[in-house]
């Protein structure tokens, strides 16, 4: 880049635009439904007064065992989610008409408590119909197959979802004055009227909140005033068939926009519905609400046919772009995975039950920031820092609109135009910057600087052209003001601030990028360049001072941020928990040191936990005791053109069977045994006695599987079964496993290593 300014580019451009329409309240919320300290507006949700955004992760308790609801919990807590959306999957629950189970964990009143107490809000998505990838939508085989109209308000359908309503009620009980939102229905587009009557039946039944949803994409027709429209966004889908290119609606949500339809999300099951595809163009949120989603990818299910494995980097562009769009609210699916019941007939969407896609009948880790097993993702680490961003700021960024720049991408194959945006209040804002898709990798941008003109005038930044390395996330503060100190930009991502005597803003640095801050001080902006470190820039002027604490870009995936009862700044390498009273525990594997800031020392210091005493990990033998087959099919059967997975017999048939040889305190609880699996084929299930505990279609991904939740005890016999995956089949991989099988002879199947590790909780000491 030329060191002549005269030479460089002209800036990128954005001018501040202001709300479009005046400040409103809606019914819900405040004249109905009304919860002291919470209030819904057009802009946002408040409490006590205070605007929020809050970050809802989607869990199915009925998919997890009992005794991990707890820790599930907590691991979304440390993840950033203030909001725990659940379904409430009607087949789970009634396995006959008249029958009714709410116990073990399928008891959703005590995991509203449970939820409660951690500190969390709960949205309970009541259906009646569900999807979630379950068999028949949700509904138990006596409703699917009952001589009605489903999904109308047909009265006998009304009766039978009456009966369930009516059991949900006396389930959830007084704790729906804990719940923050119930959503009706699911994936419903011209039916605002059966809408409507769901909602006046589930308050019949008993149910209420202040907040009632309905989801929105493929411009779905709501009932005006009665539900919270909510959005979702995909980076890939498992829906498509197997040969599908990488669709337009899957990439559009990696540019910013204005845009929060999305047709493609169930674009299978609505064909299935035989409803007409065009309805016109895509709408935004109603005037009367904010912009709010509740399915942004977490991670993406496995179908046989089509087997995406979303990156980190894949899940986090997307929430961070819709951040930048103005969301609200950030909903995702799936923040942590799960296992369906077991069921003779299988608890999971299939061929065999009339829906486009065969799943997994046990597995449901949906790639999830916390997956089936409780491993975190990559994609926890990527998630929670925006969440911490979301949690310090939101306040502010509530009453921010979002602008996008003068020059914008021209379409999904602009790979050249700068993606960015811009949310300020006119006075103040942050800058949001995503330069990331997969599947067609970006360049390095070259030469950027930006002007964002607000009420007051421009600022230019940074002090000279930098260039934007492929994968940079950013979310940069313009004129924000803390202990008097107004700091004018900064060109790295503001994580949080940490009250004090002197307030400390924390910034995370950017890889490939030099940070630069400029702080405003009696009308002159000074700027200097800033060496990322463990310890602050103390910045002082004629209105203040602020400790600003800039973090080398190396440590981002270590951070964490403690939310109550003070918030609390750690670097840990391995995975953090914490109480709703703040209490911290190390889940280590082996000993690791945990760092916490302190702002008063401008220094991180040791926090005080016990050494961890566990054995240490172990590889594990694999014995076969029956090979599979030589040669396996290229496929078993088609639905509707996409490739059918195998049969149980078919399975049986053909699948290597190995025995794993495990040591003793496999069975110990207290260690909370992981078993990880590093292997290739086509599906492969864990048999404890013989009996399927999990299972899962192989997309080059590792295998966790906790042996607690498994049920293993020491007297237990576990086998893996593994079915070879035919090098001509056609089924969809990812790259690198594409390419991993079409290397092979006639058919794929290792097993690569298998490793067992103990994992301990180790609380600090207090």
């Amino acid at each position: 880049m030329p060191t002549d300014p005269l030479m460089w580019p002209e800036p990128l451009s954005v001018r501040h635009q202001g709300w479009a329409t005046p400040l409103r309240r809606p019914r819900m919320s405040n004249d109905e439904d009304v919860r002291p300290g919470i209030a819904l507006t057009n802009r946002y949700l408040s409490r006590d007064g205070v605007p929020v955004v809050p970050v809802s992760g989607e869990l199915h308790y009925s998919r997890v065992p009992r005794h991990r609801w707890a820790e599930r919990l907590r691991q979304m807590k440390a993840g950033g989610v203030t909001v725990v959306a659940t379904y409430l999957f009607w087949l789970h629950h009634s396995p006959a008409r008249g029958e009714y189970a709410f116990d073990g964990n399928l008891d959703v009143g005590a995991f509203v408590d449970m939820v409660v107490e951690t500190g969390l809000d709960v949205v309970l998505r009541i259906g009646p119909w569900c999807h979630g990838e379950s068999r028949n939508g949700g509904f138990p085989d006596w409703v699917q197959q009952a001589p009605v109209r489903h999904r109308t308000d047909d009265p006998d359908y009304l009766a039978m979802v009456a009966e369930f309503f009516a059991a949900i009620g006396g389930a959830v009980g007084d704790r729906f004055g804990k719940v923050l939102g119930i959503q009706i229905e699911n994936e419903l587009y011209t039916q605002p009227e059966h809408i409507r009557t769901l909602k006046r039946m589930a308050r019949e039944a008993g149910m209420a909140a202040p907040i009632w949803t309905a989801t929105a994409w493929d411009s779905a027709e709501l009932p005006e005033e009665e539900v919270l429209p909510l959005y979702g966004g995909y980076g890939d889908g498992f829906w498509v068939d197997s040969d599908a290119p990488w669709a337009p609606n899957f990439r559009d949500h990696y540019f910013f926009s204005h845009v929060w339809d999305d047709p493609g999300i169930g674009a299978d099951v609505r064909r299935a519905q035989n409803i007409e595809a065009a309805k016109g163009g895509p709408r935004t949120p109603s005037d009367l609400f904010p912009a709010a989603t509740c399915e942004l990818a977490g991670g993406m299910a496995t179908a046989y046919h089509r087997r995406p494995r979303p990156a980190a980097l894949d899940v986090a562009t997307i929430a961070h772009c819709k951040i930048g769009n103005g969301s609200a609210w950030q909903g995702y699916y799936m923040y942590a995975g799960g296992t369906n019941p077991a069921s003779p007939d299988g608890m999971q969407e299939s061929h065999a039950t009339g829906y486009p896609n065969d799943m997994p009948r046990l597995g449901y880790d949906f790639h999830a920031p916390i997956g089936e097993a409780g491993t975190l993702a990559p994609s926890h680490a990527e998630l929670r820092r925006q969440h911490a961003f979301l949690l310090a700021f939101g306040d502010r960024l509530a009453e921010m609109p979002s602008s996008l720049p003068d020059v914008r991408p021209s379409g999904v194959e602009d790979s050249e135009t700068l993606r960015w945006a811009l949310r300020s209040d006119g006075d103040s804002g942050f800058l949001f910057l995503a330069w990331y898709q997969p599947h067609f990798p970006l360049d390095t941008y070259r030469g950027a600087r930006f002007r964002a003109t607000l009420d007051a005038g421009a600022l230019e930044f940074p002090s000279r052209p930098i260039d934007v390395p492929a994968g940079t996330l950013a979310r940069w503060p313009v004129n924000l003001t803390l202990g008097g100190v107004r700091l004018a930009w900064a060109t790295a991502s503001a994580l949080t601030w940490l009250p004090g005597d002197v307030p400390t803003l924390v910034l995370v640095a950017e890889p490939g990028i030099e940070p630069e801050i400029a702080v405003a001080d009696g009308g002159v902006v000074n700027v200097q360049g800033v060496t990322p470190s463990l310890t602050p820039l103390r910045v002082t002027t004629g209105a203040g001072t602020l400790d600003v604490l800039v973090l080398p870009a190396e440590t981002a995936d270590a951070l964490w941020v403690v939310d109550a009862p003070r918030r609390r700044l750690l670097l840990s390498e391995q995975e953090i928990q914490w109480s709703a009273e703040g209490a911290v525990s190390l889940k280590a594997v082996s000993p690791s040191p945990v760092r916490e800031y302190a702002p008063s020392r401008q220094a991180f210091t040791d926090l005080p936990l016990a050494p961890p005493t566990a054995p240490a990990p172990v590889d594990v033998l694999a014995t076969e005791i029956r090979p599979a087959s030589a040669s396996v099919p290229a496929g078993y059967g088609k639905h509707d053109g996409r490739s059918s997975a195998p049969s149980r017999r078919a399975f049986d048939d053909h699948a290597g069977v190995y025995r794993l040889a495990l040591p003793d305190w496999a069975a110990d609880p207290s260690l909370d045994p992981l078993l990880t699996i590093d292997w290739s084929g086509d599906t492969a299930e864990l048999r404890v006695n013989d009996t399927p505990v999990t299972d899962r279609f192989w997309d080059g991904s590792r295998w966790h599987v906790n042996l607690t939740d498994a049920g293993y005890t020491p007297d237990a016999t576990v086998t893996l079964h593994i079915l070879p995956l035919a090098t001509v089949s056609p089924v969809s991989l990812p790259i690198d496993a594409r390419d991993r099988l079409v290397a092979a002879d006639t058919q794929l199947l290792t097993i690569d290593a298998i490793t067992l590790t103990p994992r301990t909780l180790t609380p600090e000491s207090r």
